[in-house]
């Protein structure tokens, strides 16, 4: 009696497995299909978002929502593929279940990623900032480059000694950033300073005709010279004009050039700029040798 069951339970095991085998073989068809016709919306993607981006490249001026709007429209196709593939594969009742139970599953995700949530609405809305664009000079967090990615998760900016520092968007969102590239034109400081024997009207309309012949001002501009303090070796001023400036580079090389005219016109006119000066006593009154 009980080898009967056994082999009873042997010939159904057996039953079932060739039942599976039967079942995959003439399925497997359908699978391959399947996988083709996700593969092929895949490239499907690819060709359309080439296709709108070229579109968008005309009607949408702004890099950044372009190409969030390239990327939304690849992921729909993609994801009407997914639902083809499993309906050739008759899986309908699957797709319903799982929709069906998304609702709990996406809140208990959304709890456990809520940085991560944070991020993807916080570059959704870099990506429509007209604030921040691709290719933008900012500085924020504490580093400065150009703006060269903006996506779902952080932006990329890569920096003047040409490493690419990765933030993410809510850091971006919630703390300040400076944009140079918004502005044709920036206000550049020159700081200097003066011997005392100097003639300091001299010296400030000297330094205005020569910044305003390097630097041609524009309407409503105009060339500021103002004096500081008296320094410990000088009396500081500082000359404030407009440049083309669109990135921390430019600023430099305004200021380069600004220092070095400054530096020749007041050799001309034997202006000294002072460097600091220390005094050294060598003297020692509590010498031991001093009854000597």
């Amino acid at each position: 009696m009980q080898e009967f069951d056994v082999q009873d339970s042997i010939k159904g095991i057996w039953d079932k497995l060739g039942g599976w085998l039967d079942s995959i073989i003439l399925g497997l068809p359908n699978f391959l299909v399947a996988v083709l016709v996700f593969i092929l919306f895949i490239f499907i993607a690819k060709y359309v978002g080439k296709i709108f981006d070229r579109l968008f490249r005309k009607q949408i001026k702004q890099d950044s929502i372009r190409l969030m709007t390239v990327k939304v429209i690849k992921a729909i196709v993609i994801l009407i593929g997914f639902f083809i593939a499993l309906g050739l594969l008759n899986l309908d009742k699957v797709l319903t279940s799982v929709l069906a139970g998304a609702g709990v599953v996406g809140l208990a995700i959304g709890l456990a990623l809520q940085g991560t949530l944070n991020n993807t609405f916080s570059g959704l809305i870099l990506s429509f900032l007209p604030e921040l664009q691709i290719g933008d000079w900012v500085e924020t967090n504490g580093y400065a480059g150009s703006v060269s990615e903006i996506n779902l998760r952080n932006i990329v900016i890569k920096q003047s000694d040409n490493n690419y520092v990765v933030i993410p968007n809510s850091k971006i969102v919630e703390e300040p950033f400076k944009n140079y590239s918004r502005t044709k034109r920036s206000r550049v400081f020159v700081n200097c300073g003066v011997g005392y024997e100097s003639d300091l009207e001299m010296v400030r309309d000297l330094t205005l005709d020569l910044i305003r012949e390097k630097f041609p001002q524009q309407s409503n501009e105009e060339v500021e010279f103002m004096y500081q303090e008296f320094g410990d070796s000088s009396i500081n001023f500082v000359v404030r004009f407009w440049a083309d400036v669109s990135k921390n580079r430019d600023i430099l090389i305004a200021q380069n050039k600004a220092i070095i005219a400054i530096k020749k016109a007041f050799d001309e006119k034997d202006i000294n700029i002072p460097f600091p000066i220390r005094t050294i006593d060598f003297s020692n009154k509590l010498s031991l040798n001093k009854g000597e």
